[in-house]
């Protein structure tokens, strides 16, 4: 990546969300695989397609395309999966290239989740997350998520001994214009 192409991830390019296809299966699952120490799999994707969660790919925008670099529109930047229910944004999975991590795009990626909910008037965003990825933990703390509740062995931790980790469950109220 250039120094080009870091200053504008950094903060300059717009992100562009876009409706996540089975088409973008592909390249989703080549981040998901590499970012996850238990990935989704292709039927976890297809499966919440078909169910019509609110999955985006995240790739920048048309009008600053740069061919063959990562501001190409074809480069996969982030994803996220969205469940709306009736009164909580749940966030099922949200990952970044890790090409493109540590540039604010998971900061710029829940501000956008953020606003998204509240154009949809939905109150919280709901999340859990393993204690041990610090990286995300920090993130959430530092955009005001508050831990709201502990499940006890909720993620796999290793398939040889079928230990398990707990998940951090992690809230924020949004703002809404009534």
């Amino acid at each position: 990546m250039s120094s080009q192409d870091h200053s504008i991830v950094d903060g300059v390019a717009e992100l562009s969300f876009m409706p996540m296809q089975i088409a973008d299966l592909d390249a989703v699952l080549k981040i998901e695989l590499v970012s996850h120490l238990h990935p989704w799999t292709s039927g976890n994707f297809r499966d919440s397609l078909k169910v019509g969660h609110w999955a985006y790919c995240i790739r920048p925008q048309v009008d600053q395309a740069i061919k063959g670099s990562f501001l190409d529109t074809n480069v996969l930047w982030a994803y996220c999966i969205l469940y709306p229910a009736v009164d909580e944004l749940h966030l099922l999975n949200i990952t970044v290239s890790p090409n493109l991590r540590k540039l604010g795009l998971g900061s710029r990626m829940m501000a956008a989740i953020e606003g998204i909910a509240a154009v949809q008037n939905i109150p919280r965003i709901i999340l859990e997350v393993r204690p041990s990825n610090l990286a995300a933990v920090n993130l959430y703390q530092k955009l005001a998520y508050e831990q709201i509740g502990l499940r006890k062995a909720y993620y796999p931790a290793d398939a040889i001994t079928g230990s398990r980790e707990d998940a951090l469950v992690l809230a924020k109220s949004i703002k809404l214009d009534i």
